[in-house]
């Protein structure tokens, strides 16, 4: 290489990186010197090092070469150099060739090295040995576990961890050398580092810290992670003794709990004593991840965790939160933070710290406080915390101010009464406050949910936003403020006020801007607030129609058309376009829009049909966006333990008895997704086309176990007339099949229930892992029909060819029958919810009236009533009563929905009382709607 190269490295900088071939061709004339210069060979080693992770990669024949002209360094016996030799080889050992060469000289140090390098070659052993060489270093790695030297020990259980997908078989051999290995305190030798000197080990560092706890643990949980016994077995013996001195081996304890009590929540009690005991411990790290257990636990078992016990993890958190460690703070406010979103209330306690924490000069940490007080934060200290806020936003940077934005506008959907100081407080950051686009989005995201789920704010924040887009930078805002413009400024009581600042976007402003305009101005054409507007907009757009861009000409004059239309003709379709009063279903009109392009055979020469997607009304969107922000929300912050996701994924809910009001447990497009395909499905039988539109389907609901031989779902479909129940089929058998399979449903009361029986449609032939869709049809004698169905799975079993996946030519098989659980049509079916800004007006202007008492004898807690009455109502809970305060005993729920047969609004005010005999519920619904009222308030519980 040039002069001029090694010059460049030679005067580089601490973050330069070093030239790659002059490192090589360094590497491989020093190594191959006689003598070697170990000094010079460890300088080449370590920029070797630095180039591969940074990422610098040789080719394999360089590496190759590389690989061997370090291995001859193995002649030397300078230890330091071979602790380098081994990270060499350790690197290099992917980009090789025949790395199994370097075994020997590696298993020689492993036996006769001295302890400085004995675990650098155990460690570089897990990347030399394959599944036929591993049985090779058994004894050698044996011996090594359980050596009386802590580095060497817990070099071997590190090697074992990683060899156990490359020969497990060889690890599991010497399980009980690792399980003395907890047990067994090994300490470093005391024995001078060097002869000639008087200074001892123990002087530069403890006498041990004990790490192989650690990794012992951690290599017997995976030996024997598939049995529970063994499990609960290391878990409580681990526990109950004072054998651990390693702080990450507790550590791994509390998660060996964690682990069991997922699988099954009943053995928390077992654990209780010494969790308890745990969060007094001296370490931090022991200390935080008891908590987030026992938190963790709290919030999906509530009746496991006793009040005193989740207190004192509170009361631990609180005192972690004063503590100088940074790491240690922050991971207090992260499992503070998943307990805000659930029980605020039982959090309080800790605000006095997490206010000091706002000035902290980590933005991670003050951004953290200042959320766990807004979502902790009651009417009374809104505006103080507002105030506080307004202080700090300015100081952090965009993707803080993000977060803090996100958790103001769930607080604003909490407190909807304190909307003047929010809006205030959001219109002053978007004014005022420096920021990219995604950081106005969310200002502009918030303030259009208070324009949407507070109507009382529309007028002031609509004024805010016309000021707003006179020095606006971002065509998507502006264009979104239009928008908005145009949907609510013409019902407010003065509309001209909005035309002004619109058309000055007509004046000013680009080519996308005056497009998104355009139709925002004629849509106030059609108001009603201000009749004599009209001769104005129309006056506007005719000027406008002589614009130099086309799309602005084409959309001003398309909407004098449509204004012409609709005036002279009363032209619904011209009024729908111009002030739409229906959305449609986007999931099932992106569905039936793909069918239509990819199945079209005639040249498009069929129009698309619409008629058959659901449409829904502006008060049903505004129902679907609160619940999914709602959800989204609590799902953002809430981890839910593995055992728990595992649990419930699939393509179907829980139980209706046990479920949560916490989302599917699927993504919410796919659900939408799988609704509408089931809809398509259903309606494209030639047996359900005369049934007309269908009006609701309901979610998919279990009625077997999913560890069951055959997993049944039901859907519930309404029509006008008719009824059809849906069951999705899995076979999960590996070698039957089955034939003429349905499901017979008996009524519980058939002489009364207003149903009759038309047809089964079964299923022709279920192979193994199948899925299949059986179909039962009623008539419905009444509108509203509610009733119970038990439940029978039949069917004819076929062995299986497990070759061909075929049935045996000639096996006739044998009936069988499979109990599933039951299925109810309730009121709720007929329900989907609705959104309302005034709850209580609304409900006091409703006239039919039914009331109605439960006693739950059951052991729930208010938070899963809450969830039932949410789940088989079926309408949306309002002002934020879905969640019930973990320390009350009495609770009101709210909730709004309506019927979607005629459309009729039904409101419920559900009170509750917690006691030592129940709990006591008292459900008063209001409606238009009488027989509905009274189905769904009795049929409640």
């Amino acid at each position: 290489m040039s002069t001029k190269t090694y010059k460049k490295f030679e005067n580089a900088g601490p973050g330069d990186l070093p030239d790659k071939m002059t490192v090589y061709q360094d590497c491989m004339t020093t190594f191959n010197e006689s003598p070697v210069n170990a000094k010079r060979c460890r300088i080449l080693i370590s920029r070797l090092l630095h180039l591969i992770s940074n990422g610098v990669t040789f080719p394999e024949n360089e590496a190759t070469a590389l690989f061997f002209s370090i291995s001859k360094l193995f002649q030397h016996q300078n230890d330091a150099l071979r602790q380098t030799v081994y990270l060499a080889i350790k690197e290099l050992s992917g980009m090789s060739e025949d790395v199994l060469m370097a075994t020997s000289s590696i298993m020689k140090d492993v036996q006769n090295g001295s302890d400085l390098v004995k675990p650098n070659a155990i460690r570089a052993l897990t990347y030399v040995l394959d599944e036929s060489t591993a049985f090779s270093a058994e004894r050698l790695l044996k011996s090594a576990v359980v050596s009386k030297h802590p580095a060497i020990s817990s070099a071997a259980l590190c090697t074992a961890y990683n060899l156990l997908p490359v020969s497990e078989a060889t690890v599991k051999r010497f399980a009980n050398e690792a399980q003395e290995g907890i047990t067994d305190l090994k300490q470093f030798p005391s024995s001078s580092y060097d002869e000639g000197s008087s200074l001892l080990v123990g002087e530069f560092y403890p006498n041990s810290t004990y790490m192989a706890q650690y990794h012992a643990i951690g290599l017997i949980y995976q030996l024997k992670k598939g049995d529970k016994m063994a499990i609960l077995k290391l878990a409580s013996h681990l526990s109950e003794n004072n054998v651990l001195k390693n702080q990450l081996a507790k550590v791994q304890v509390v998660k060996l709990i964690e682990d069991l009590v997922n699988r099954d929540p009943q053995l928390f009690r077992e654990f209780q004593n010494v969790l308890s005991y745990w969060l007094s411990s001296k370490f931090e790290a022991v200390q935080i991840e008891v908590a987030k257990l026992i938190t963790g636990l709290a919030m999906r078992q509530q009746r496991l965790v006793s009040p005193d016990l989740f207190a004192i993890c509170i009361t631990t958190m609180q005192s972690l939160l004063s503590v100088p460690r940074v790491s240690t703070r922050f991971a207090v406010l992260r499992i503070l933070n998943r307990i805000a979103m659930v029980s605020p209330e039982r959090i309080a306690l800790c605000n006095p710290e997490l206010e000091s924490l706002i000035n902290d000069p980590n933005r991670n940490i003050s951004t953290y406080a200042i959320t766990i007080l807004l979502k902790t934060g009651n009417a009374s200290n809104i505006q103080t915390l507002i105030a506080r806020i307004s202080r700090f936003i300015h100081d952090v940077s965009d993707d803080f101010k993000i977060i803090i934005i996100d958790a103001v506008r769930t607080l604003s959907l909490n407190f909807p009464q304190e909307w003047k100081g929010i809006v205030k407080f959001l219109m002053d950051v978007l004014k005022n406050s420096e920021g990219g686009f995604k950081f106005k989005n969310s200002i502009v995201e918030a303030i259009m949910d208070i324009v949407s789920f507070v109507p009382e704010s529309k007028e002031l924040v609509l004024e805010n936003l016309c000021d707003f887009i006179e020095d606006c930078e971002f065509n998507e805002i502006l264009v979104r403020i239009l928008h908005l413009l145009g949907k609510e400024g013409p019902y407010t009581s003065n509309p001209s006020l909005y035309v002004r600042h619109i058309y000055n976007r007509v004046v000013l402003e680009n080519s996308i801007i005056r497009s998104a305009a355009v139709v925002s101005l004629a849509k106030f054409a059609l108001t009603k607030n201000d009749p004599t507007l009209k001769e104005s907009i129309v006056s506007l757009l005719k000027s406008i129609s002589n614009d130099k861009d086309d799309e602005v000409r084409d959309r001003a004059t398309i909407a004098l058309k449509l204004i012409e239309f609709g005036e002279k003709r009363d032209d619904s379709v011209a009024n729908d376009l111009i002030e739409a009063k229906y959305f449609y279903d986007l999931p099932s009109l992106e569905s039936k829009l793909n069918d239509y392009l990819q199945t079209n055979d005639d040249q498009f020469k069929t129009a698309f049909d619409s008629s058959a997607i659901r449409r829904f009304t502006e008060d049903e969107v505004k129902a679907i966006e609160l619940k999914r922000k709602q959800e989204q929300a609590f799902q953002n912050t809430s981890e839910k333990s593995s055992a728990e996701t595992a649990a419930k994924k699939g393509k179907t809910e829980t139980r209706a008895d046990n479920d949560t009001f916490a989302g599917a447990s699927i993504g919410e497009h796919e659900e939408e997704l799988l609704s509408a395909k089931y809809a398509e499905e259903l309606l494209a039988i030639e047996q359900f086309k005369d049934y007309g539109k269908l009006i609701n389907s309901s979610a998919a609901v279990s009625l077997t176990e999913t560890e069951a031989e055959f997993v049944v779902t039901g859907i519930k479909h309404i029509f006008k007339d008719n009824i059809v129940l849906q069951f999705n089929i899995t076979n999960t058998l590996p070698s039957v099949a089955l034939d003429n399979v349905s499901v017979t449903c008996t009524q519980d009361d058939a002489e009364s229930s207003g149903l009759e029986e038309l047809f089964t449609l079964p299923i022709a032939r279920l192979l193994p892992t199948e899925e299949g869709a059986c179909y039962v049809s009623y008539q419905k004698q009444d509108e509203l029909v509610v009733g119970g169905f038990m439940n029978n799975l039949v069917f004819t079993t076929l062995d299986v060819d497990t070759e061909t996946n075929e049935p045996y030519p000639g096996d006739e098989g044998f009936q069988d029958e499979y109990e599933i659980d039951s299925l109810y049509i309730t009121a709720g079916d007929y329900i989907t919810g609705s959104f309302v800004g005034n709850f209580d007006a609304a409900f006091d202007q409703l006239p039919a009236e039914e009331t109605a008492v439960f006693n739950i004898q059951e052991s729930l807690s208010l938070q899963e009533v809450v969830d039932r009455v949410v789940q088989n109502s079926n309408c949306l809970p309002l002002n934020n009563t879905q969640f019930a305060p973990s320390d009350a005993n009495s609770h009101v729920l709210k909730l709004y929905g309506k019927s979607v047969l005629n459309g009729k609004k039904v409101a419920l005010l559900v009170k509750m009382i917690s006691s030592s005999k129940g709990i006591a519920l008292k459900v008063q619904g209001k409606s238009e709607d009488a027989e509905l009222c009274s189905d769904l308030v009795n049929g409640l519980m």
